[in-house]
């Protein structure tokens, strides 16, 4: 493909709840809960003190109040970014029907870099044990059969999605 540029994706997720599910992969991936003008600008009105508390949602309440969107709308959408903004943005959307078969498309959340063997399968246990003390699921474990498999753990978020610790 010459002259095209290779482009950027946000990967959109339907879920239950979008906010539990974005501070879920926050937590997962070391990401932020994006404010509603930028981490730099923050609606006027004291959002600034509630993202200092940890509380990131309280600033989107702040704002989609001020806004005047219905509070049965708040937890319709959210997002999950990458601080530095290099790797893709996700977002949560609600819909009303549930999860039914499994995911076409998952994620593979590299948690173990370079590492080979035990003490790749170590880390990727660890993360493991992290992410299911945040609400994940562990499904399966493949260990490394080299030469083409390195190992992996299969997990679920906490709406069942699947993804894998790779």
């Amino acid at each position: 493909m010459t002259g095209t540029a290779a482009r950027t994706v946000q990967i959109t997720v339907d879920a239950r709840d979008p906010r539990a599910l974005a501070l879920f992969w926050c937590e997962a991936l070391g990401y932020a809960v994006p404010l509603p003008f930028g981490e730099q600008t923050a609606p006027p009105g004291g959002e600034e003190e509630a993202a200092k508390q940890g509380d990131p949602f309280r600033v989107w309440e702040v704002f989609l109040a001020g806004a005047g969107v219905p509070s049965g709308q708040w937890n319709a959408r959210a997002a999950a970014e990458d601080p530095a903004g290099l790797e893709p943005r996700l977002f949560f959307q609600r819909v009303p029907e549930g999860k039914s078969v499994k995911n076409r498309v998952h994620l593979d959340v590299r948690a173990a870099p370079g590492l080979v063997g035990e003490e790749r399968m170590a880390a990727l246990e660890a993360e493991c044990a992290r992410l299911v003390a945040a609400g994940a699921a562990r499904l399966e474990r493949v260990d490394p059969a080299p030469p083409l498999e390195a190992g992996f753990i299969v997990m679920a978020d906490p709406e069942g999605n699947e993804f894998c610790l790779d």
